[in-house]
């Protein structure tokens, strides 16, 4: 299984959603990019299942200001201030380049962007498309990637980057044909996404299994905050089949309301004041605890309902939502859903700096595997925004990096090769693993958390991630490197976890009492790479 330079690039970027083909986009005004896919470009991923929409302050009566103080208070005070100020000042300027590119977002009379209400924003800055608002977006990107000069490698399987002297020079992968190959690159991008799939139930697809935070990791970069992982307070509770399947967050947005199994509009016991318009952390901690309580539905949820709005508001502003329960066969503007939470997305990641560099020199982050943007909580609607802000400066930033020419170190290459070749002859198989580890992370490692929990699942998932996986072929190499990556993301979070002394936004330790809130908390990023481990105090010294 001897390996060799396939591909040479300038810039290599590793991830075709939102912010991986922004990225290729400004990267390739610096020279040649190549852009490689786990799945069919702009197919995988979360940014065309987004639902929602993309926050940017553009109204007089709201400002840069209030979106970022917002952010701020909905991340429980964990975010990077200087993240969120780029991501607040450059989040409109961003919006007009879909708009510029031919992105068609819902309009106004005035023929202004439309703009709806989201959970924890003072003002309705909330950009959509209906509620397709991440494939609209994705399209307009994929246009603009097929006129330019990238080079698209799709169905590609990152195994390891590959690294000399310090710094990242490109990354080996397997083709759809289990084939090993060498990418050498000046630069590399990471915008791989999320890990949500290291639980049972979630919303993201079968390619969000972690394997950035994995590479990243392996690499010898730091990750932070990976314990703050967001249940998304609504997903799908039947069938089984469509378990955690997202029920956007436009749903409350255009009014609908929550009720328990009694009836009862719930919300008004956790937070009186936004009610359904809480943040995601809120939310998800309520709908859990009225199900823990004995309050939910004979399928263990509750009520989402929308019956006492217009139908044509339904059908024109939620068309993805009532055709997907028409498919359930629940007409949503005649009764109402039932949902529960679901692993949706990660606010931690590889520490980046507002160019998008992270702790290893010539690798850049962004989009939702980078860390820090959204604390310990993310205010929905931050996420696409975030896609197209920090994937234009990682562009720029990458392509505009010095041209190196460094070939990777051959004892790494050879190492790779030894343990592909070990898995023709492994004894375990991989899907099993897979399940054992979503199984244990959603147990141990969920909405409540406590530390025997988390200790015991951590050593679990550490026990699965030493099995010797078999790929019963070369074409199973790529599915066993998958499981190997989301392992690794769930042993980061567990161990981040452990960490953090502390209930906070996404992170509830139900055994720890405090007497501190989120704002006056002593405590900052947990951090965790190959060399050092530990949570920042205040003023962000360890």
């Amino acid at each position: 299984m001897r390996a060799d330079v396939a591909h040479e690039a300038h810039v290599l970027v590793i991830g075709s959603g939102g912010a991986g083909v922004r990225a290729a986009l400004e990267a390739v005004r610096y020279g040649d990019v190549l852009l490689v896919s786990k799945s069919v470009a702009g197919k995988g991923g979360c940014t065309p299942m987004a639902e929602g929409g993309y926050n940017a302050a553009l109204r007089e009566a709201d400002s840069c200001v209030g979106h970022l103080e917002d952010t701020l208070k909905g991340g429980a005070y964990l975010n990077d201030l200087e993240l969120v100020q780029v991501l607040v000042n450059e989040a409109p300027d961003r919006l007009q380049d879909l708009v510029r590119w031919g992105a068609v977002f819902d309009v106004t009379e005035t023929c202004q962007v439309a703009q709806r209400s989201f959970g924890g924003q003072r003002f309705p800055r909330t950009c959509y498309a209906g509620d397709r608002t991440g494939h609209e977006m994705m399209m307009t990107l994929l246009e603009q990637l097929r006129a330019s000069d990238v080079e698209v490698l799709q169905e590609v399987t990152v195994t390891d980057l590959l690294t000399r002297e310090g710094a990242v020079v490109g990354a080996a992968v397997l083709d759809r044909t289990g084939r090993l190959e060498v990418i050498q690159a000046d630069s590399t991008i990471l915008a791989t996404g999320g890990g949500s799939r290291v639980y049972d139930v979630s919303t993201n697809s079968a390619t969000g299994t972690g394997d950035g935070y994995s590479l990243g990791y392996g690499a010898g970069a730091e990750l932070i905050d990976m314990e703050m992982v967001q249940f998304h307070p609504t997903g799908a509770v039947y069938p089984y089949d469509a378990r955690g399947r997202l029920v956007t967050e436009a749903v409350r947005g255009e009014g609908g309301i929550l009720r328990n199994a009694k009836g009862e509009r719930f919300m008004s016991r956790y937070d009186p004041e936004r009610m359904e318009l809480s943040t995601r952390d809120v939310v998800a901690r309520a709908i859990a605890r009225e199900i823990q309580e004995g309050r939910g539905t004979p399928r263990g949820g509750v009520y989402l309902d929308v019956t006492h709005l217009p139908a044509k508001q339904i059908e024109e502003r939620l068309p993805v939502m009532l055709e997907q329960f028409l498919a359930f066969g629940v007409d949503i503007r005649k009764e109402p859903m039932e949902v529960s939470p679901t692993a949706h997305h990660f606010m931690g990641g590889l520490r980046i700096t507002p160019s998008c560099q992270t702790t290893v020199r010539c690798l850049f982050a962004c989009g939702e595997v980078a860390g820090g943007v959204h604390g310990a909580n993310r205010l929905g609607g931050n996420s696409l925004a975030e896609t197209q802000v920090f994937g234009k400066r990682a562009g720029e930033a990458a392509g505009r990096a010095p041209s190196r020419g460094q070939h990777p170190e051959q004892r790494q290459l050879d190492l790779i090769e030894r343990r592909l070749e070990g898995l023709l002859s492994g004894m375990v198989n991989p899907v099993s693993v897979e399940r054992k580890v979503q199984l244990a992370m959603w147990k141990g490692a969920g909405v409540f958390r406590t530390g025997p929990e988390l200790t015991q699942t951590l050593t679990e998932v550490e026990k699965l991630g030493r099995k010797k996986l078999h790929a019963a072929s070369k074409l199973n190499l790529a599915e066993c490197m998958t499981v190997h990556h989301l392992c690794t993301t769930a042993m980061l979070v567990l161990k981040s976890a452990l960490l953090r002394p502390e209930s906070r936004g996404a992170h509830v330790r139900t055994d720890l009492t405090q007497a501190h809130d989120a704002a006056n908390s002593p405590y900052g990023h947990t951090y965790l790479s190959q060399h050092r481990s530990g949570i920042e105090m205040k003023g962000g010294k360890p």
